[in-house]
C-alpha cells in the first residue's frame, strides 16, 4: 500500500500544479489582450512617422548635420536586449539572449575579443543570463515594466542617444521579440543608431514636389529623429510585452495539457496497482482458508 500512497500523493501534487498553470494561462490571456491592443494601435503611428522622416531626410541637400546618423569607425558596440522580468514563458527570454550572443560573436567577433562589446538589458532575465555567461552588462532597466508608458521608455532611449552622440558607442543594436500572434513571436534584430535613411522611388517623387515647410525641413527632421528613435524603443518594448504574454499563455496551455495527460497516466497506474493489491489480498485469504481446512 506504500506505493499506492505515493501515487495518490503524486496525483494530488500534479493536480495542484495543473490548477496553477491553468490560472496563469487565464491571467496571461487577459494581459495579452491589453498588450496586443497597445502594439496594434502603436504600429501605424510608428510606421507613418518613419515614412515622414525618411521622405524629408532624403530631400535634404546636406545630411552631415544629423548627429544621430553619423557613420563612424566601429570601435565599440552596444547591444540592447529586451526580455521579461519573469520566466515560465518557454524559450522567450533564452532566444533573445542567444541571438544577442550570436550577434556579438559573429558580427563583432574582433571587438568582442577586445572587450569592446557591451550589453544594456531591459528585463531581468536577459541581465541575469548575460552576466552568468561573463558578458559586460553596463545597465539594467527592469523597472520599466512596472509602468510601461512612453514617458518612462523615452528616458531609456535618451540614454542610448546620448551614449551614441558623445562617441561612447559607434553602433547600437536592438534584439527583441516582435509580436505576430499569441503563438508566434518573431526574433528581431534592428540597428538603432546610427539612423539609416533608406532612399526609394517615393522619396525621389517627393523631392520633385514643391512643398512649403514651416519652419524648415532641417528643423522638422532634427525634431523628428529623436522622436522617431524614442518611438522605436517604445514600439520594441510593446512588441516584447505582448510577445511575453503570448509566449507565457502558450507555455501554460501546454503545461496544463501535459499535467492532464500525466494525471490520466497516474490514475491508470494507480488503478492497476490497486487491482493488483486487491487480488493479492484475495489470494492470501483463500490460501489461509485452505490452510485451515487442511
Amino acid at each position: 500500500m506504500g506505493s499506492l500512497k505515493e501515487i495518490r500523493t503524486r496525483i494530488s501534487s500534479v493536480t495542484s500544479t495543473r490548477q496553477i498553470t491553468q490560472a496563469m494561462k487565464m491571467v496571461s490571456a487577459a494581459k495579452l489582450k491589453r498588450a496586443q491592443d497597445a502594439i496594434v494601435q502603436m504600429r501605424p503611428y510608428a510606421i507613418k512617422l518613419h515614412e515622414i522622416l525618411t521622405s524629408l531626410s532624403a530631400s535634404l541637400d546636406d545630411r552631415e548635420d544629423n548627429k544621430y546618423g553619423q557613420q563612424r569607425e566601429i570601435k565599440k558596440v552596444l547591444i540592447v536586449t529586451v526580455t521579461s522580468n519573469r520566466g515560465l514563458c518557454g524559450a522567450f527570454n533564452a532566444n533573445v539572449v542567444k541571438r544577442a550572443i550570436e550577434l556579438a560573436e559573429n558580427d563583432y567577433r574582433d571587438l568582442l575579443a577586445a572587450k569592446k562589446v557591451d550589453f544594456l538589458t531591459i528585463g531581468k532575465k536577459s541581465g541575469d543570463l548575460l552576466k552568468s555567461k561573463g558578458f559586460n552588462v553596463i545597465a539594467n532597466h527592469n523597472d520599466v515594466y512596472e509602468k510601461l508608458i512612453f514617458e518612462n521608455v523615452s528616458s531609456i532611449a535618451q540614454e542610448l542617444m546620448d551614449l551614441f552622440v558623445d562617441g561612447t558607442y559607434a553602433r547600437i543594436d536592438l534584439v527583441y521579440n516582435q509580436f505576430k500572434n499569441a503563438a508566434v513571436q518573431i526574433l528581431t534584430k534592428e540597428q538603432f543608431l546610427p539612423v539609416v535613411i533608406e532612399e526609394n522611388k517615393e522619396n525621389t517623387a517627393t523631392q520633385n514636389r514643391d512643398y512649403i515647410f514651416e519652419p524648415s525641413k532641417e528643423y522638422i527632421v532634427n525634431e523628428l529623429i529623436p522622436k522617431s528613435l524614442k518611438v522605436q524603443i517604445y514600439k520594441a518594448l510593446l512588441d516584447s510585452n505582448a510577445s511575453e504574454h503570448g509566449a507565457r499563455m502558450t507555455a501554460m496551455h501546454k503545461a496544463t495539457d501535459n499535467a492532464t495527460e500525466l494525471i490520466r497516466e497516474l490514475k491508470l497506474h494507480y488503478n492497476k496497482a490497486r487491482q493488483s493489491a486487491i487480488t493479492n489480498e484475495i489470494l492470501e485469504i483463500v490460501g489461509g482458508a485452505e490452510a485451515l481446512k487442511g
